[in-house]
């Protein structure tokens, strides 16, 4: 009798999963096609359907969800410079820069939002959105984050008609484990302003990509106005909650109809034709889960892609970059810094009688006086690692700090404050 009771057990959950497997290729091969209001009903079927195999069947095999705590106690966000007597320990040994990581952030900030302007619970005004959300801070983790609870786009109002090169860096985070159904996190790039506000179903002129944790995969989808239709998956076990890596940084980089895109410090995809129209782009942030879950999104920063570091720094004897960044309140080199200090290296290196001087930048909050010893550590920690990985005779470079006294843009604005944390290099 136990026998046939594990036996009628183990029929049930080859069931549940061929049911969810099932249900997974019927909403792959339909996705993005369905034009009519008939198909789009179809799918809701699709959907109900699968509803009541995870809440039936395969709800034998759930794993219980783990939550992130909210709290009221919240700490600056990343990359802030206010100075205070934080830890000033710098992680030069992690900046050394690796041959996958070549993702160089642009130079001149358009948006950066780190919700710290926000009352825990409120909805960024700044952003349009057809689901629900807000602002909250979670245990273990810096700063405020946009909780986007419901399904649907979130789309900032200050990322309107992309240019034809900018990047795009954020950090993303799950609370819990969802079922791999629906598409997942994602970016849309479209050019028809109506499709902003889909989930899925998008038109021509439109290309996504969906990052799915609970999958630990990517997909691409590119909808040309002329020519085939492009779609397929690449594994992503940077992001994977299964396995409890909840939360990525993700950097995105778009050279005319290229577009590069790394979670963490890994490139995921490098698509030459992924921008495929004349026209501009606009832009949403996606979410399209199947389970309940929390989706939380901070530190957004959107720039126009950088010089060339090197023409800048030998020929014109300056060169000055937003794109070496701090922990908060810190000197700690982040490890993303990387790229530009290679190219700062390469420089010096080809040029061996060039000396420099390297002088840190803060904005307006905090101290005067902690934002200038702040500004002065962390010119001190650029030229350490300069030194410790690449090789750079100390004697050729000299450090200096301002603080928050030389400010390139205004301090009355996040995107102002942002350009205004910056590493200046000086030829001598």
């Amino acid at each position: 009798m136990k026998k046939l009771i594990f036996t009628g057990i183990i029929l049930i959950a080859v069931s549940a999963v061929q049911a969810q497997d099932m249900g997974k290729k019927i909403l792959t091969n339909t996705k993005e096609k369905a034009k009519s209001k008939t198909e789009q009903e179809a799918d809701k079927t699709v959907d109900k359907a699968l509803d009541k195999v995870a809440t039936g069947i395969g709800s034998i095999f759930k794993k219980k969800d783990k939550t992130e705590t909210n709290s009221n106690a919240g700490t600056n966000g990343t990359n802030s410079s206010a100075g205070s007597n934080g830890s000033t320990n710098s992680s030069a040994s992690q900046t050394k820069s690796s041959s996958n990581f070549d993702f160089v952030a642009g130079e001149k900030v358009l948006f950066f939002d780190n919700f710290e302007r926000l009352n825990v619970g409120d909805f960024p005004a700044e952003y349009n959105t057809n689901a629900s959300g807000e602002i909250v801070v979670i245990d273990g983790k810096q700063g405020k984050w946009l909780n986007m609870t419901k399904n649907g786009a979130f789309i900032p109002d200050m990322m309107k008609k992309l240019p034809e090169n900018f990047t795009l860096e954020f950090e993303v985070g799950i609370n819990t484990d969802p079922t791999n159904n629906y598409p997942g996190f994602g970016l849309n790039f479209t050019t028809e302003p109506d499709d902003l506000m889909k989930e899925r179903f998008f038109s021509k002129g439109t290309s996504a990509l969906f990052l799915h944790p609970g999958a630990a995969e990517m997909s691409v989808t590119i909808i040309p106005t002329n020519g085939s239709e492009v779609y397929n998956e690449v594994k992503m076990p940077q992001w994977n909650a299964t396995k409890g890596l909840n939360f990525v940084k993700v950097s995105v980089w778009r050279q005319n109809g290229r577009l590069r895109l790394y979670v963490n410090q890994d490139k995921i995809v490098d698509l030459p034709r992924f921008f495929t129209e004349n026209r501009t782009y606009d832009f949403a942030f996606v979410r399209s889960f199947f389970e309940q879950c929390n989706v939380y999104l901070t530190n957004i920063r959107y720039a126009v892609a950088g010089a060339d570091t090197r023409n800048k720094l030998i020929t014109e004897g300056k060169f000055v970059t937003t794109g070496i960044t701090f922990d908060t309140n810190s000197d700690s080199i982040k490890p993303e810094s990387g790229v530009v200090l290679k190219e700062i290296a390469t420089a010096l290196q080809e040029n061996p009688t060039v000396r420099i001087k390297i002088i840190g930048h803060t904005d307006s909050d905090g101290a005067d006086a902690a934002n200038l010893t702040l500004s002065q550590k962390r010119a001190e920690a650029v030229k350490k690692a300069l030194f410790s990985f690449y090789g750079i005779d100390v004697s050729r470079m000299q450090t200096d700090g301002k603080g928050e006294s030389q400010p390139a843009n205004t301090n009355a604005t996040a995107e102002g404050k942002a350009n205004n944390r910056r590493v200046e290099f000086i030829k001598l």
